[in-house]
This record gives C-alpha cells, sequence and structure tokens, in this order.
C-alpha cells in the first residue's frame, strides 16, 4: 500500500448512476493494521457495490504531512469521496459494511 494506488473492480453492483466513477481518497499513516484493514476494506466494498466505476487513491500522510492539514483530516484512517459529489467522509477502519454503504449514499437508511 505504499504510496498511491487505484483499484477497479469488474464484478459487483453499482447503485448509484451507472455512468458516474466514484473518486474516493484514503488517507492513512504508513502501513498499520489499521490503514491496511481500512484498505481491504475500503476494496471489498468497492468490488461489490461499484462495477469497476471507481478509483482508490491512498494517501500516506507520514510521506505527506501537510496534505493533512490541507484536506483537513483530523484522524486516521480517514476516506473521502471526491466524486460523485457531495463530498463525504468517514473515519476508521470501514470494518462495518452497512455504515460505509449508508455513508458513501450506495444503500439508504431504512
Amino acid at each position: 500500500m505504499p504510496g498511491k494506488k487505484e483499484t477497479r473492480s469488474k464484478k459487483g453492483k453499482f447503485e448509484e448512476d451507472p455512468g458516474e466513477e466514484w473518486i474516493l481518497r484514503l488517507y492513512v499513516a504508513g502501513q498499520t493494521p489499521n490503514s491496511l484493514a481500512a484498505f481491504e476494506n475500503l476494496k471489498k466494498i468497492c468490488e461489490e457495490h461499484m462495477d469497476c466505476r471507481y478509483k482508490i487513491e491512498v494517501i500516506d500522510l507520514l510521506k505527506n504531512p501537510q496534505l493533512a492539514r490541507d484536506h483537513q483530516i483530523v484522524a486516521v484512517p480517514t476516506l473521502i469521496r471526491k466524486l460523485p459529489t457531495p463530498v463525504k467522509k468517514i473515519i476508521g477502519n470501514l470494518s462495518d459494511t452497512e455504515k460505509v454503504l449508508v455513508g458513501l449514499d450506495l444503500r439508504r437508511v431504512e
């Protein structure tokens, strides 16, 4: 997970506009267990729910600490949904799939 990564999937469901690409930024601080878990959890969610219409950018704040202030990151790991708008922010290792899906507007609160 060093530096910046992009991941795309060819399977799963996409419940939003099928023509729109999702841009997701995952802010981490090195390769801690929480950071690695957040990446794996995010990758699994994307593969199952976004049908190859996503890009994951992993930003290591240990390598670029100024980005924490510039992008208003107060805790890591933090996921930012840049597109589609509006921008959404989720903090944590993304282990609660239902909360992540609701937070990303992939699933409605019932």
